[in-house]
Order: structure tokens, then C-alpha cells, then sequence
């Protein structure tokens, strides 16, 4: 994954996965901590010890598939810039990701087309609860989809103008 949008599309296809109804996004950009944080939190199903302790195993999935590459990809990348990845899981109660990078370091992918990214998630998976945020030092964007629907009363969320309303806000931060 050459993007960071990209780990995040891969993590909140896992949450999904893990029977997730409600997924957030929160994106912190601190130029004077010299931070670029990623933290993803869903209440899905969660995970036990075990499978906490097997996630940077790049051969273990619980997908019908033979590697599971998303969190060791993620980790590699945030440990490249001097970061970490932690993650915290409970079952039943589910998953906070917590991925911090080097702001500055030439090794931080770029965030890549957040918006896009954002957007494919909310038509993908139109009955989850999306809260998406986005904080800099000067300026702050955050989208909450249950809020969103709440106002459009019956209009789809994927109708082409709420998706470019949507696209909008993301890309004034971006």
C-alpha cells in the first residue's frame, strides 16, 4: 500500500468484517508534536489475546484468504518513520487502532485521496455509522454519517450531491 488512505480502507474492511455497526476515522496532524495520527474504532465483534498477539503475523488472516498483510503493512510503515501501532481489542466490545507516524519523515507515506477513499466506504456500506475526523492546527473537518442521514430525511446518502457535499468537506482539509 503506497498510501496511508489505503491502510485505511484496509482496516475499516476489517471492521466491517468483524460485524462492525458503528466505524471511526480520526485523523490528527500536529506539526508542533511532529505527529501524524491515524486511529480507527469500531464496535465489532473485537478480538481475543491470541488473535491480537497473531496480527503482525503477516500469514495470519481470518479472511478466506492466505495472508493477511493490512496490519504488518501499517505497522512496517509507522515503525519506518520512528512511529507505532498499537491496538486495543475486547470481545464484544471491539477494536481502537492507533497508528502514530513521524509527521516530518521522508519514509510517512502521503494520506493519498482521502476523500475518495471516505466516499467508496459510505457506498460500500451505507447502513454503517461513518464518523470521520480530520484535526490540523488550524483547521478541523468531521463528518458523522448517522447526522448526515438525520438531516437528508429518506434522501440516500449515496445520492451524487450528499457525496459531493461530503467529498467537499473532506477535501477543505486535506
Amino acid at each position: 500500500m503506497k498510501e496511508l488512505s489505503l491502510h485505511i480502507l484496509d482496516i475499516v474492511q476489517n471492521s466491517v468484517h468483524a460485524g462492525a455497526t458503528e466505524i471511526e476515522i480520526d485523523i490528527t496532524e500536529s506539526l508542533s508534536d511532529n505527529q501524524y495520527v491515524i486511529r480507527i474504532a469500531d464496535n465489532g465483534k473485537g478480538m481475543d489475546n491470541e488473535t491480537l498477539q497473531s496480527l503482525s503475523n503477516p500469514f495470519f488472516t481470518t479472511k478466506n484468504k492466505k495472508t493477511g498483510l493490512g496490519i504488518p503493512l501499517l505497522q512496517q510503515h509507522a515503525e519506518m518513520t520512528g512511529g507505532t501501532v498499537n491496538i486495543w481489542s475486547e470481545p464484544g466490545k471491539g477494536t481502537v487502532i492507533t497508528a502514530v507516524f513521524t509527521h516530518n519523515h521522508f519514509d510517512r507515506q502521503p494520506m493519498g485521496d482521502m476523500a475518495s477513499t471516505f466516499i467508496s466506504l459510505v457506498v460500500a456500506y451505507p447502513q454503517i455509522e461513518f464518523i470521520y475526523k480530520h484535526t490540523t492546527e488550524t483547521n478541523e473537518a468531521e463528518i458523522n454519517t448517522f447526522k448526515i442521514k438525520e438531516i437528508l430525511d429518506g434522501v440516500p446518502i449515496t445520492s451524487a450531491e450528499v457525496l459531493e457535499y461530503i467529498r467537499s468537506i473532506i477535501k477543505s482539509i486535506s
